[in-house]
């Protein structure tokens, strides 16, 4: 049996955009959304609203002009799945006040799910887009070696 806790579809493709980026990183030259789009299978348009969430976040920087496009703000390694998912999900530890009954079983499940959303966030603090990057580098170099 699963946790009720998944990514979203939102969260997925703003993380394989960023992925993308990241590896573009070193070579300070902006990718166009139809390069992201078509290198990570995204939607056009959809790709278009993430950026423009993760830019008014200050995780992306947009460059006008014919060589224009989208960078990384900062660093692959100074930007946490936290800050990605964080933005794009726009939730914070807290949660949402519910109306669970406030006997002892109540605050006992209120309690514990806490602790579940703690660790799901120290979870996605402790990677940044460097780690993603590096083990996707990693499986690639893994597939390549299986099949020569």
């Amino acid at each position: 049996m699963a946790l009720p806790v998944e990514l979203s579809c939102k969260s997925e493709y703003a993380l394989l955009a960023l992925v993308e980026l990241s590896a573009n990183h070193a070579n300070h030259e902006p990718m166009q959304i139809r390069q992201i789009a078509t290198q990570q299978n995204i939607p056009d348009r959809y790709l278009e609203q993430l950026l423009a969430t993760l830019r008014r976040a200050g995780l992306v920087r947009s460059q006008r002009g014919a060589r224009g496009g989208y960078l990384l703000a900062r660093s692959p390694w100074q930007i946490t799945l936290y800050d990605v998912v964080s933005c794009i999900e726009g939730f914070d530890t807290q949660g949402e006040p519910r109306d669970t009954p406030e006997t002892s079983e109540g605050l006992v499940i209120t309690e514990v799910w806490q602790e579940v959303r703690q660790a799901a966030e120290a979870v996605l603090q402790k990677y940044t887009l460097q780690d993603l990057l590096e083990r996707c580098h990693a499986k690639q170099q893994v597939d390549i070696m299986y099949y020569i």
